[in-house]
């Protein structure tokens, strides 16, 4: 309850002032509000604290288990694939020995004709000295018979081995392995292995190692063979398909890019490479290269064989042993210099390798056509354009080659034109 107390304005009379004082009494009620007790406060914004952490502790949880699943997942992979990576992991490391081994070989070849040129040259200056002192000096005659034994040696050595070859087997190896490599690194970016790339890549690595020995002793490849022989880096497993052929009518005109064009024009193709390019190589590498490094490795030592024996008797007043010891040391050095220097060795290991890449694309094309099902082929397309790559050209010069090499066996003649135009 409460009063309210009003009174007359100001200027009212003092006479009426009194009696128009009033005294107004007018309840007022004042809604009673809830007692809040601090007690009860904390304990819900304790119960709200506790929820908000429970709900945060449920959402980390979720995230746990959905990351623990993908992690789980990502870290089982297939037998497959754990087997593919550990193969891909051998071949880097061939990579890299290879590359180290090559880099090895090719010192060797510069490094050891350096040094017997050297070696012949002095001992022939030490002979025609001895020669020109008109009087035999025991000390030049000893010190040039050893020289002249040393350089037939190490050019015994030097011509078996054939360093430059070695080098080039090796710049051979790294790359065929960098190639496998990059297949493989493909199938892991396009699909998931299957035991079958696991098989093929195995059989793959073994056949580079066979082709491309790393060792000297007991592995080293034939560098004087009776013919050469085109290099074979690859499983030769030429599947033929059991499947029968599906009929004509029943296959299409088109079928995974396929068609009866296609495949007359893969034969023509497979002429050409087997009667022009990979007949060109063995025949230059087998009459030309071969016979010629042949007759440079026994030049070599023969030469100095015959400065040795002839350097122990200069001075003793023929002049006619003085210029044949002093010639053929010179010669052996020329010899020498054009075999080892001209790497002779190397440009035989590359025709034998150019023949092994003519000798692959006809396995491979052959294989691909063995297979009589065309949709368990490789997509025509896709492999028509392989084989143009392969061989330089473009895919209408492809079939032009194609039609053109038709024409010429028609009429019985053997074509003008070799196949591949990068080498």
């Amino acid at each position: 309850m409460a009063s309210l107390q009003t009174s007359s304005p100001v200027f009212s009379s003092p006479s009426r002032r009194s009696s128009s004082n009033r005294t107004i009494n007018a309840p007022i009620h004042a809604r009673k509000l809830p007692r809040v007790r601090f007690a009860d406060l904390k304990q819900t914004t304790k119960l709200v604290l506790q929820g908000l952490q429970l709900k945060e502790q449920v959402l980390k949880q979720e995230n746990t288990d959905l990351y623990s699943n993908n992690h789980s997942a990502a870290a089982a992979p297939t037998a497959s694939t754990t087997q593919l990576y550990a193969l891909l992991e051998a071949v880097v490391d061939r990579v890299e020995m290879h590359a180290n081994i090559g880099e090895q070989r090719n010192n060797w070849n510069a490094l050891l004709l350096s040094s017997i040129n050297m070696i012949t040259l002095s001992a022939s200056l030490m002979a025609g000295v001895n020669a020109a002192a008109g009087t035999s000096v025991l000390a030049l005659n000893i010190s040039s018979a050893i020289l002249f034994s040393a350089a037939t040696g190490m050019l015994l050595i030097m011509n078996k081995i054939q360093p430059s070859q070695l080098a080039e087997e090796q710049r051979n190896a790294t790359r065929l392995f960098r190639q496998l490599q990059s297949k493989i690194e493909t199938v892991f970016a396009l699909r998931d292995p299957t035991e079958k790339d696991v098989k093929e890549t195995m059989e793959k690595v073994l056949a580079l190692d066979k082709a491309y020995p790393l060792a000297l002793l007991g592995a080293m490849l034939e560098k004087f063979p009776k013919k050469l022989e085109p290099t074979v880096w690859w499983p030769r497993n030429v599947v033929q398909s059991q499947n029968p052929r599906k009929p004509k009518s029943q296959m299409g005109n088109n079928v995974n890019g396929w068609s009866e064009e296609l495949e007359r024009e893969m034969r023509e193709i497979i002429q050409v490479v087997k009667n022009k390019d990979l007949e060109n190589y063995v025949r230059l590498g087998s009459s030309v290269v071969l016979k010629t490094n042949k007759i440079l490795a026994v030049s070599g030592p023969v030469l100095t064989g015959i400065a040795a024996i002839g350097s122990a008797f200069v001075g003793h007043g023929s002049a006619t042993v003085a210029v044949a010891t002093v010639a053929a040391g010179s010669l052996a050095s020329a010899v020498n210099a054009f075999q080892h220097g001209g790497q002779v060795g190397m440009v035989f290991e590359m025709n034998r390798n150019c023949a092994g890449f003519f000798n692959k694309l006809e396995d491979s094309i052959e294989a691909t056509l063995g297979e009589q099902d065309w949709e368990k082929r490789e997509n025509g397309v896709v492999f028509e354009m392989k084989v143009a790559m392969r061989l330089g050209r473009s895919l209408e010069q492809l079939r032009e080659l194609a039609s053109k090499s038709a024409l010429y066996r028609s009429n019985g003649e053997p074509i003008d034109e070799f196949g591949c135009k990068l080498f």
